[in-house]
């Protein structure tokens, strides 16, 4: 008797799942008003880049976030300069929507979608949870006649989502189209947190709440005398991560402005601070406008502590009289990035800018005693990317992008600054259905 594995279970599924999408059929419940639909899409993107010296980054430094300092071995010599490439195909992203009966009165759908990332460095090119979310949708719509003609309207509506989805600060109506992975950060946030979110649009103007947990993208803290990611410092808060955006969104123009408050233990458990909670506060503001054949994105972010969204900035012990004693202060950065792109025709160019300067993480005084620092970007006094690029349509599906990418961060060290600088050349091949 043949015995099945699960590999071969898993491709059964995958070839119903396609044999099921893009065909719809009614549902016997006769309490059901829509008819149950699926629809199975996604993308292969192989991916070739190249540095000119080591970087800061994530799966293969694929997603980059900024330059290695000068590392002088004893001749002088800097041990990260010198160019190196690679090529991967790991962001393939494969996505089902299924849209279902109403139910409360709401149209309801789901989605599922991942790709092969992984969940950490270790784990790359394994099939990684992307999005996964129930969708729950009512609509206030009114029949409005003019002339011969009627028109449907839409007054107002919510929406309630529940499952993992786009970090609530990262604005997912404004976002960079720079290459796979990188996304713009970490000027601009970039990550995804299991969620309960509630949006309420009228008239254009939207309200969003959002309290998110942590999964893939963690805080960093003392864990049992150990400074380590984990999602125990979340965890042990009992608060989730909260997050408030109001917008507008017009034909052309969208904009709008969010606070996020992070409520963390970061000492687990406690032996030296004086506070079990800690909580950061970080705004945004962040817009979108159409024009013609030109889309212009912009966000500035004051960002205390937002290390999960593959950002900059974080928070520090400071140990004052005794060592025996600490407190927690944050240290931030203030970032402005930008994105122009052509929306139309085969050539389509576009220019990616972003800008960030760290804060000062404590004061000197006499009774400092030291600094146990936690997040990312702590030696850097400032960064700068500049990423032109350009997209080529070969048909509707098919399209390559070339783009080339400097980033220059200015490091303090004992002996004062000490820039440098990584240029990126890549190319990307990518196919839709």
């Amino acid at each position: 008797m043949k015995i099945w594995s699960l590999k071969h279970i898993g491709l059964i599924g995958l070839i119903s799942l396609i044999g099921l999408s893009g065909n719809a059929y009614a549902q016997t419940d006769t309490t059901a008003s829509r008819k149950v639909s699926f629809d199975l899409h996604g993308f292969v993107n192989p991916h070739y880049y190249a540095d000119s010296r080591e970087v800061v980054g994530g799966r293969e430094d694929m997603m980059l976030f900024f330059p290695k300092p000068v590392n002088p071995d004893a001749n002088g010599i800097d041990l990260n300069d010198g160019w190196q490439a690679n090529m991967m195909a790991i962001t393939t992203r494969l996505g089902l929507r299924i849209n279902g009966p109403d139910a409360l009165g709401a149209k309801t759908s789901a989605y599922i979608e991942g790709d092969f990332t992984g969940a950490t460095n270790a784990t790359i090119n394994n099939l990684r949870l992307r999005h996964a979310y129930i969708d729950m949708l009512w609509e206030n719509r009114h029949q409005i006649s003019k002339g011969p003609r009627e028109y449907d309207v839409l007054i107002s509506s919510h929406r309630l989502l529940i499952g993992q989805y786009w970090y609530p600060m990262q604005i997912h109506e404004v976002m960079p189209l720079t290459n796979p992975l990188n996304m713009g950060a970490p000027f601009a946030l970039y990550a995804r947190q299991p969620q309960v979110r509630y949006e309420y649009h009228l008239h254009g103007i939207e309200a969003v709440a959002a309290a998110s947990w942590q999964l893939d993208n963690m805080s960093q803290g003392e864990l049992n005398g150990q400074h380590v990611s984990s999602t125990a410092f979340a965890r042990h808060s009992l608060i989730p991560e909260l997050t408030a955006q109001l917008r507008y969104n017009g034909d052309k123009l969208f904009f709008g402005a969010a606070v996020n408050a992070k409520t963390i233990q970061p000492q687990i458990p406690m032996t030296t601070l004086d506070e079990r909670l800690h909580t950061s506060l970080s705004y945004t503001l962040f817009g979108k406008i159409s024009l013609g054949p030109l889309t212009l994105k912009a966000q500035t972010l004051l960002n205390n502590s937002l290390y999960e969204g593959c950002s900059l900035g974080g928070y520090a012990f400071i140990y004052g009289s005794s060592m025996n004693h600490a407190f927690v202060r944050d240290w931030h950065f203030n970032t402005v990035w930008m994105d122009i792109s052509r929306n139309r025709g085969r050539l389509r160019p576009g220019i990616f800018a972003g800008f960030a300067k760290r804060g000062k993480i404590v004061e000197p005084t006499e009774d400092l005693l030291s600094i146990e620092i936690f997040g990312r970007g702590d030696n850097l006094s400032y960064l700068w990317r500049i990423q032109p690029r350009m997209t080529y349509y070969l048909s509707e599906a098919l399209f390559c992008t070339a783009e080339a990418e400097y980033t220059y961060a200015n490091y303090i060290t004992n002996s004062g600054p000490d820039p440098v600088g990584n240029l990126r050349l890549s190319l990307t091949l990518q196919y839709n259905f």
